[in-house]
């Protein structure tokens, strides 16, 4: 029987209520679906993961068919806020603690290889998704300042990242019209992006290589059968060699050894009406913002002067009533002069997350690969991760094993307790903020 699950991440046949949705430009060709069907791989999942996936694997002449419950980019990847990051979600000294210094450098490389990914992706299919580049990450606490500082000298000198700088708060104040930030930390090789457009754009280019889209699949299990999968959907089965999870905050009770690792929370976006020149003076020099609290805030500029601002979580799965009420506290706290502005598009998405906030890659079985759990920077990660597993697919391991060993604990408290444990650990952070 088909798995049915409240509104946040149950199957639906149109997109969120998006800015992106309302803005995308250009659609994706995708089959129907209908069992039994064979492929060499199958990927479940048409988000930036799977659809990297699918797209290097078909660059390579492989089989490849993507089942997705809904439309591609439904799930976070066509929903995020867009920005840009250069890293995961640990910096390096932390990594250099937890998986010694030649891993680190790796997985630096690693970063730095991802976001030379993107500017291929978008540069070689000629994605239309609107990036600009910049990215400002601003400290909301005077205390924060010294670390800041560190961490940047540690980037500048240990790594030789020029592209990252210090910002005092006199700069800050010139880059946004807020007061509630003292200092940050500018990076020239982040940015912004219309997320969709870049989910799409990747559907795009596998599928012009050959890989089969399909929109509306449903998967309900995957079991060994001899030296291959049996892959179960509400459309009937797919048989394939090997078999790729990328379902990140959407996955459910196909692979519980996942689970204990990679769980859902939501997260909300709310774009303004067109601002005009009132745009430009809260952001500018048009970068995107993310600021230093545990539930993070993040805005940048469309490209047509709206505020496209993101804040506050919860943690179950169902959205709030009325998403723009729920964001707008949030926006104001950093702009109060938007308190007459309307917002046009509200809307939720789930991402995945990890007890320390590194991605979940693991071959749970031969040629049955996970990559999820990316903990709000997939826009960059993502795609190249996929990558990454195609590259194992098809024999080429050591990336796929770099990843593999960085430790990752399960949520405490097994199935019945993690999920309360995770929500009071969350609660507990967020009012860490407010001291």
């Amino acid at each position: 029987m088909a798995r049915r699950f409240p509104d946040a991440i149950s199957p639906a046949p149109v997109h969120a209520p998006s800015y992106y949705a309302a803005s995308v430009r250009e659609a994706v060709s995708t089959q129907p679906f209908e069992g039994p069907a064979q492929a060499d791989v199958c990927v479940i999942g048409g988000g930036y993961t799977g659809l990297g996936t699918a797209l290097a694997l078909a660059r390579r002449g492989v089989d490849v068919a993507v089942l997705e419950q809904s439309l591609l980019g439904w799930g976070a990847s066509g929903r995020n806020g867009g920005q840009v990051h250069v890293g995961v979600r640990r910096d390096q000294a932390w990594l250099e603690k937890h998986v010694g210094e030649a891993d680190a450098r790796r997985h630096w490389q690693f970063a730095l290889d991802a976001r030379a990914h993107l500017d291929w992706l978008i540069g070689a299919y000629a994605i239309d998704c609107d990036y600009r580049g910049g990215l400002l990450h601003a400290d909301h606490k005077p205390r924060f300042e010294a670390e800041t500082r560190h961490h940047v000298e540690f980037m500048r000198e240990r790594y030789g990242y020029d592209s990252l700088r210090f910002v005092g708060r006199d700069e800050v104040n010139s880059m946004v019209a807020s007061s509630d930030y003292h200092c940050g930390s500018f990076d020239s090789r982040g940015g912004h992006l219309h997320a969709l457009g870049l989910a799409l754009g990747i559907g795009r280019a596998a599928a012009s290589h050959g890989a089969r889209l399909h929109e509306g699949v449903e998967v309900t299990g995957v079991a060994r059968r001899g030296e291959g999968y049996c892959v179960s959907t509400t459309r009937g089965e797919l048989r394939a060699n090997r078999v790729v999870l990328a379902c990140n905050g959407y996955l459910r009770r196909i692979a519980p050894s996942v689970e204990r690792h990679v769980m859902p929370i939501n997260n909300y976006v709310a774009v303004t009406e067109p601002l005009g020149a009132l745009a430009r003076r809260l952001i500018t020099n048009d970068c995107a913002v993310s600021d230093s609290r545990f539930v993070v805030n993040y805005f940048r500029i469309t490209p047509d002067d709206r505020l496209l601002f993101g804040g506050g979580e919860n943690y179950s799965y169902r959205f709030p009533r009325d998403i723009a009420a729920f964001v707008r506290p949030h926006a104001l706290g950093i702009f109060p002069q938007l308190a007459g502005a309307r917002f046009d598009y509200a809307w939720g998405g789930t991402l995945a997350i990890t007890p320390n906030r590194m991605p979940w890659v693991r071959e749970l079985g031969p040629g049955f690969i996970n990559a999820s759990g990316f903990s709000g920077l997939g826009v960059v990660i993502a795609p190249y991760t996929g990558k990454i597993v195609a590259d194992a697919l098809c024999g080429e391991r050591e990336t796929l094993d770099l990843l593999g060993r960085v430790p990752i604990p399960a949520f405490p408290g097994g199935p019945a307790l993690r999920w309360p444990t995770l929500v009071a650990a969350m609660l507990f952070y967020a009012l860490r903020d407010r001291l």
